[in-house]
């Protein structure tokens, strides 16, 4: 089968790779619709992270299973899936307590296993999700990185009609607004310097959308809410949104932090001693793929409005990794396997 590798900064090649043994358990998915995530970007950028055990990329994914493999008894050939990557041990001391987004020693497929930017992939029967029939495959794709947006929000202090301010309109920014506003959000500030970006936001139900080289969007955000949101997500990760969001939440509010970083960041920590505002952060996602699946299929979320193309393996260098670097009008690349 033909696959995406990555070997290390700007280094993807599509090759020949094998396709995955079926074992006990596990069933082989022809991938029909694989996403480029913020996370692979960091790769392609900054360097290949530590958990990554083989070159095969792509934890975002959907398809149609082709084959079980022995013992597997909930799926069958036909179902239409997407795929959850996180591979949790299930004996850790933070999966005892629950948190198995947090595993200690957690894998996942397009990290340690084969994953998505490929023709096929072999993943656990428990892994693979089904379908409603009326959920079309390329919202599959988009069940992923929508769960890391409404986990966020669940383990924020958001309250109905609370304010909020979301930094980066990318697509994890753009899906936390739909999630913000699904949870009963009130006012809700989005910061992103790319003109048509912000244009949809305000088409997903943002009530004001700020351009931060244009105008002092903490101040006017201040000033807007009688002294700071209730709660700030970033979902961009550089200096100007952190220090934006620690200055933006009001006394007792919180700054939630979503995304990953490719460097650190300087911090006055008595910015927040001063206002006994919380920093927390979240990561990945714990026990929510059917919850999003119905979030997608019904529209409350609307997964079409982040996908900006679809381009063909062959294309996912020039197309895809490069296109989103240097365009910013680009949100949510998806490859599809069927080209």
């Amino acid at each position: 089968m033909k696959a995406a590798h990555i070997y290390g900064v700007k280094d993807i090649q599509v090759q020949e790779a094998e396709v995955p043994a079926l074992l006990p358990g596990t069933v082989k998915v022809k991938v029909s619709y694989a996403g480029i995530c913020g996370s692979d970007m960091h790769e392609y950028l900054a360097g290949l992270y530590p958990i990554r055990k083989q070159p095969i990329l792509g934890h975002e994914f959907s398809g149609v299973v082709t084959e079980i493999g022995e013992g597997v008894t909930r799926t069958k050939v036909g179902d239409r899936v997407a795929v959850e990557p996180l591979i949790p041990c299930g004996r850790c001391a933070n999966c005892r307590r629950g948190m198995a987004n947090l595993c200690t020693q957690s894998g996942g497929y397009g990290y340690s296993l084969s994953g998505g930017f490929a023709e096929y992939a072999v993943v656990r029967e428990e892994n693979a999700f089904i379908l409603p029939d009326s959920m079309p495959l390329e919202l599959g794709a988009l069940v992923e990185p929508t769960a890391v947006a409404v986990h966020a929000v669940r383990q924020s202090q958001l309250n109905l009609g609370d304010s909020v301010a979301i930094f980066g309109a990318g697509p994890i920014g753009l899906l936390l607004l739909q999630a913000v506003k699904a949870a009963g959000a009130g006012r809700i500030f989005v910061v992103e310097v790319s003109e048509e970006r912000r244009e949809k936001a305000l088409e997903l139900g943002a009530t004001h959308a700020l351009n931060p080289v244009e105008v002092d969007a903490v101040t006017l955000i201040r000033e807007m809410t009688n002294g700071g949101v209730d709660v700030a997500y970033d979902a961009a990760g550089v200096q100007a949104t952190f220090e934006s969001g620690i200055y933006v939440v009001r006394p007792g509010g919180e700054f939630k932090i979503i995304s990953l970083w490719e460097k650190p960041v300087n911090f006055n920590p008595s910015v927040i001693v001063k206002t006994e505002a919380k920093i927390s952060g979240s990561y990945a996602y714990n026990n929510l793929f059917p919850e999003v699946i119905h979030l997608l299929a019904s529209g409350r979320i609307d997964g079409h409005a982040v996908i900006t193309s679809m381009i063909a393996l062959d294309d996912i260098v020039e197309q895809g990794f490069e296109k989103l670097t240097k365009d910013r009008k680009q949100c949510k690349i998806l490859v599809d396997l069927n080209k």
